[in-house]
């Protein structure tokens, strides 16, 4: 998949092959009874319509030149009675099938959707969220007829051709080979087309791709357009993007659409020479058993003979589409899960607040470390600092704690158990993450301080709020508690958000609090009152402190210097600055620059 742009088109991994609709028919495999008794319906109507031209036949050949008005008229009752089974028979295929493909894109989607809350963080670093939307949305949508209804119908009518050949060849073996003929040209046509019919609409879903990325990246970014005026410039961008879908589309059609009028082609073509041929016969004394009845009825067969062709022939272009969504889907769905559980994994039992690294390395990317050889002790209880430059491997450390990435070598432990060897489930349940971007999901703002322990109560709720200083801001607002904020907050500040985000953390509970620049945008008056709360939350409690502003963790039981992947200086507040290192130079600029303002 392209990596971080919405104008590169996505290379497939893995090309597509026969296993992936073998896979793809396993969607449809729990559905099986109601899928054959669609297929009993279909085909029973599809029989017993197959005779109306014969009874055609039986008409003109016998019944009328013998002025038999009672055969005429048990025919039409029969003929009559036949198309009201074939409704009946329609309209509970459709339904059927309509309940069925539903469930299978629903399926389809909830597997996508969860192997994707699966997927490491470095699975969304590299990729635009636009074209992981696509496949979860548009794509799976796009398979729905194919899976239901496609299949059904083409099976039915390769059942309603052989039929129909069956009835053809007992009527005139020399006109149905006439028939037949026209199919070699048919099947030459499809195999020539088929590869560029492919490649066409991998393109087309390219582009559709490309454009989603687009449009989400400025949806998300829609603050900063305005802010720095750019509309007309992502007008440009939109519309370049938008162009080359619609001529990918355009382009991928022009194949799509010949299939139609290569079989229309031919069937005319086929028919017109039946007929010349049908009544030269006829002109000659009704030579070879063909009558006005017989090529009446042929041409009949003829008509319907085609007509499954061009059905079928419609569904190998739909498949064709389909095959270039099902590339995407399954491509995502085989993405590798990089943190999961062992196949021997237990249960972490209740956490103490042990916490050690030893010897741990670990790199985002192949040859290039992010941590060299950490290690280091934490007992119950205490509250560690990390401190240095940005992207030092200050957040890289926490995240290793919580599993969100494996080690590349040796091992994080807690309570002297290697967290690799217990399930996620059980260890992130007992841990507490405020991380940098305060994410507020829609809804109210009791749901977002719940959402990491929805059995909390009410009065639980607010306690938390209190605790971090967002009670008072919350009752100012119009239902307090109950008010409704849009995705991503975007009614609230900065700083308000972060305050709920620590309200959601502290709720939970945990056994190990971990804070990413927890108080990095609430002001110098709050985080006054909040460090009050802070520390009585703290008490007791393992917990691992990111800041940048050394304020807020002078009190902590050791700070670490985080320089070039590893653990440069380690010691209280006070020992750091006798010790006139990084951390001294550090604390003593920013502090000039705090007295400065």
């Amino acid at each position: 998949m392209a990596r971080n742009r919405y104008d590169v088109d996505e290379v497939l991994e893995e090309k597509f092959d026969i296993k992936q609709l073998k896979r793809m028919i396993q969607y449809i495999a729990p559905h099986k009874k109601k899928m054959l008794l669609a297929l009993f319906f279909m085909l029973s109507s599809a029989f017993l319509v197959t005779f109306i031209p014969k009874f055609m036949q039986l008409e003109m050949d016998r019944y009328i030149p013998e002025k038999d008005i009672r055969g005429i008229t048990g025919l039409v009752v029969v003929t009559a009675l036949i198309c009201v089974y074939a409704a009946i028979c329609t309209h509970a295929k459709i339904k059927l099938t309509v309940s069925v493909g539903q469930d299978i894109i629903h399926q389809l989607r909830e597997d996508l959707f969860c192997h994707l809350q699966e997927l490491p963080f470095q699975y969304y670093d590299e990729r635009p969220h636009g074209k992981i939307q696509v496949r979860v949305v548009n794509y799976v949508n796009s398979l729905s007829d194919v899976l239901s209804n496609g299949i059904l119908g083409t099976i039915t009518d390769l059942f309603n051709l052989i039929f129909i050949i069956i009835f053809m060849f007992g009527m005139n073996v020399r006109l149905t080979l006439f028939c037949l003929c026209g199919l070699p040209f048919l099947i030459l046509f499809v195999v020539v087309i088929k590869r560029y019919q492919r490649r066409a609409w991998q393109r087309q879903s390219n582009k559709q791709s490309n454009l989603n990325a687009y449009i989400a990246e400025s949806i998300n970014g829609i603050r900063v357009t305005q802010a720095f005026v750019r509309e007309r410039e992502n007008t440009k961008i939109f519309n370049y993007l938008s162009k080359s879908y619609r001529d990918a589309w355009m382009y991928a059609s022009y194949y799509g659409f010949a299939m139609g009028p290569a079989v229309s082609l031919i069937s005319t073509l086929t028919t017109a020479f039946i007929y010349v041929m049908g009544v030269s016969y006829i002109a000659n004394g009704a030579a070879n058993g063909i009558t006005v009845g017989v090529l009446t009825a042929f041409t009949a067969y003829i008509s319907r003979f085609w007509t499954p062709i061009n059905t079928i022939a419609a569904f190998y272009n739909s498949m064709v589409t389909a095959v270039s969504y099902l590339e995407r889907i399954f491509e995502t769905i085989d993405e590798p899960v990089a943190v999961r559980d062992a196949a021997d994994a237990v249960e972490m039992p209740k956490i103490k607040g042990m916490v050690s690294f030893d010897h741990v390395d670990f790199s985002y990317e192949d040859g290039i470390k992010v941590l060299k050889d950490v290690s280091f002790q934490v007992k119950p209880g205490e509250t560690i600092a990390f401190v240095g430059p940005t992207g030092a491997g200050k957040t890289t450390i926490v995240n290793l704690l919580s599993r969100f990435y494996n080690v590349d070598s040796g091992r994080v432990l807690i309570d002297d158990i290697d967290i690799s060897k217990v399930t996620l489930h059980s260890l992130r349940t007992q841990m507490g993450v405020m991380m940098q971007d305060s994410f507020i999901f829609s809804g109210t703002i009791m749901d977002n301080i719940r959402y990491g322990n929805k059995d909390a109560t009410d009065e639980e709720v607010i306690l938390a709020a209190k605790t971090v200083c967002a009670h008072d801001f919350i009752m100012q607002m119009e239902d307090g508690y109950q008010t409704q904020v849009n995705e991503r907050g975007s009614r609230l500040s900065v700083g308000q958000r972060q305050l709920i985000s620590f309200a959601r953390a502290l709720l939970a509970d945990p056994a190990i609090l971990i804070l990413d620049e927890a108080t990095s945008s609430i002001d110098t008056e709050t985080e006054l009152v909040l460090q009050e709360g802070l520390s009585r939350l703290l008490k007791g409690r393992t917990s691992f402190i990111i800041a940048h502003r050394l304020s807020t963790i002078q009190n902590a039981d050791c700070i670490m210097y985080i320089s070039d992947g590893g653990i440069a200086e380690a010691g209280t507040h006070e020992e750091l600055l006798k010790k006139k290192g990084k951390y001294y130079e550090l604390f003593t600029s920013q502090y000039q620059i705090e007295n400065k303002i």
